[in-house]
């Protein structure tokens, strides 16, 4: 027995968006046919009514953190992985500075069957690029592939050594696979929780530079053009960055690039006097005029997709203050939401802009059969409610951590019905 989902609206090219009713039956979506044709015969079929609806493919997500093995307190896959649902992701990526970190098979195989056993969306696990993630040591980059890694991250901390992030490098393209780097020079932020910019200043705080984010940029963008990889720069942040990634694309060198909801919508001016932990992330909110880069970058395509950096942390750890707390904020559950409600609703940007910055292109990007709406295709779906205004209650969030600085926001775009291989994985009804 297959299910009919009826009455949908489908965003085409060109934005137009046109009703359909698709069957998906086997995994796999069987059917689409336009509304104007009438309804379908559905016997023997359940019925979803998507009147007013919109349909997408499942949402994919790239950069995450699901903090098992280690910290199970902040999230596991099971609460990670129904918060990704109920945010309308389907697909995710996690990294890998866990504890102990992803950098053995038996490390990734322990993921993989958690994720088989307790999550309810797909997961796939990044393998770090050094050992421990110390930047002393490469990792078995063919021995993680065949555990079934999709590329290579210190994610959390920079590879300070460039011959070390060159050596990797070159062993990942041999293997045709990608390097994701967070961008950090360490000798440039220690000590400091925030921006180098206005909070800092006003709040007499040592402040993280642009330049702590841009130089591995630029460092590694050389690095790649020199080794043929697929370098992937994560959560860009800076003005720099974006026009040191925009210079690279000119000259055909192999990179892509990423950014969160929170450094397209929010600046360093926006953190409230009260030193507030939830408004500490890393990298840092920056400056407006980074917002503005960061915002022109993913509309011209110098940055290629959306992500969460979907980061949990306790309560208890968030009420350190902006000093001692970790950075990190909450993702799965507002990011689509934030985005549509601040750009789409606002004529920004088109619905299927949006979209494909989370579907079709983080696919597209790296290679994965996912992402698209067509009949054959796996039947990873979502439904969005673009009408219904909520608010944003952490207390509702199905994620451990409720680490936001979302609180109290009034939002369109939310997600109510979330499907894994033709399987509903999580609904609002």
């Amino acid at each position: 027995m297959g299910i009919w989902i009826v009455n949908a609206s489908v965003v085409a090219a060109g934005s137009e968006v046109t009703k359909k009713h698709i069957l998906v039956d086997g995994g796999v979506v069987e059917r689409i046919v336009d509304a104007e044709a009438g309804q379908p015969d559905t016997a023997g079929h359940t019925v979803v009514d998507a009147a007013g609806k919109l349909l997408t493919a499942g949402l994919i997500d790239m950069h995450v953190h699901l903090r098992e093995p280690g910290f199970e307190y902040k999230e596991d896959i099971a609460s990670g992985t129904r918060s990704a649902a109920k945010g309308g992701f389907t697909t995710i990526a996690c990294m890998p500075n866990t504890r102990p970190v992803i950098d053995t098979v038996e490390t990734v195989k322990y993921v993989l069957d958690k994720a088989e056993t307790e999550g309810i969306v797909r997961v796939l696990p990044y393998g770090c690029i050094t050992k421990n993630e110390l930047g002393r040591e490469l990792t078995d980059f063919d021995a993680l592939k065949e555990a079934g890694v999709i590329g290579y991250t210190d994610d959390g901390v920079g590879v300070q050594s460039a011959q070390m992030m060159k050596d990797a490098m070159a062993k990942a393209a041999s293997i045709g696979m990608p390097i994701i780097a967070h961008c950090e020079d360490n000798t440039l932020v220690e000590g400091a929780a925030v921006s180098e910019g206005a909070f800092a200043r006003k709040h007499g705080l040592k402040g993280i530079p642009n330049e702590s984010e841009a130089i591995h940029v630029g460092r590694d963008i050389l690095l790649a053009e020199a080794t043929g990889v697929h370098y992937h720069v994560c959560h860009v942040s800076t003005e720099q960055s974006v026009r040191l990634i925009r210079h690279a694309k000119q000259f055909g060198i192999k990179v892509t690039a990423e950014v969160c909801p929170h450094h397209l919508i929010l600046s360093d001016e926006d953190i409230p006097d009260s030193m507030d932990a939830n408004w500490k992330m890393n990298p840092p909110l920056r400056t407006p005029r980074d917002v503005q880069a960061c915002i022109e970058g993913l509309v011209d395509g110098t940055i290629d997709i959306v992500v969460t950096d979907h980061a949990p942390h306790s309560a208890e750890e968030k009420a350190r203050g902006m000093q001692l707390a970790p950075f990190g904020i909450t993702g799965f559950e507002t990011a689509f939401p934030l985005l549509y409600t601040k750009f789409v609703t606002t004529g920004e940007w088109t619905l299927e802009f949006l979209v494909d910055k989370m579907t079709k292109l983080p696919a597209q990007v790296f290679g994965l059969p996912w992402g698209t709406l067509e009949v054959g295709k796996t039947a990873d779906l979502t439904l969005i409610d673009l009408e219904t205004e909520k608010e944003v209650k952490p207390e509702e969030f199905l994620s451990k951590g409720k680490n936001t600085p979302f609180t109290g926001w009034k939002l369109r775009g939310w997600p109510s019905l979330t499907m894994v291989g033709g399987q509903v994985v999580w609904s609002a009804e």
